[in-house]
């Protein structure tokens, strides 16, 4: 009989373990390191929250915290004081922020699609309506195409000129004169 009563005990210790995270450890625990308090489960909401919040944004934002949070639960269950604890998650938090940051933004920062209006950018062009900012006028024509066109030092530039365009912004193409080693 007695041999049963611990074989369901083991049963009970496992079945918690798999329907609660982190009971398992809890458990083995409190049995190691005496009487816990409950501030697992305030870290354990922490982790659970910001997880949650990286699953919606998908922008690494709050990866880092949810490290921290899952070092504090750990130092939580080794009965490891709350202000201890809380060292413990903001210096995960910094670390893990440090050790990855570089590498989450070369990863965000990711490659561009040129498009076809890209080509057009560091071409000559004629001007063939006078370039005015003030007066929000001026079109050319770059590689067979025209665009709307603005100055990039907001001098005005009239017809015919030719010019060197600088960047797009927005439907606009912006243009200046071509420097002086360029028409060399």
């Amino acid at each position: 009989m007695r041999m049963r009563i611990n074989l369901f005990a083991v049963q009970i210790y496992l079945h918690s373990a798999l329907v609660f995270p982190g009971a398992l450890c809890y458990n083995i625990c409190e049995e190691v390191c005496g009487k816990m308090d409950n501030t697992w489960i305030i870290w354990l909401a922490l982790l659970v929250g910001t997880l949650i919040l990286e699953g919606v944004t998908l922008q690494l934002f709050s990866i880092w915290f949810s490290v921290g949070a899952l070092a504090a639960i750990l130092a939580s269950l080794f009965g490891v004081g709350i202000w201890w604890q809380i060292v413990i998650f903001v210096a995960a938090t910094v670390i893990s922020l440090l050790a990855t940051r570089p590498l989450v933004r070369r990863l965000q920062r990711g490659k561009t699609q040129p498009t076809n209006a890209d080509r057009c950018v560091g071409q000559s062009a004629i001007v063939l309506e006078e370039i005015d900012n003030t007066k929000g006028t001026g079109l050319i024509k770059v590689v067979g195409q025209t665009w709307s066109a603005r100055s990039t030092d907001g001098c005005v530039i009239p017809a015919g000129e030719t010019v060197q365009t600088v960047s797009i912004q927005g439907a606009k193409m912006l243009v200046s004169f071509p420097s002086v080693s360029q028409t060399n």
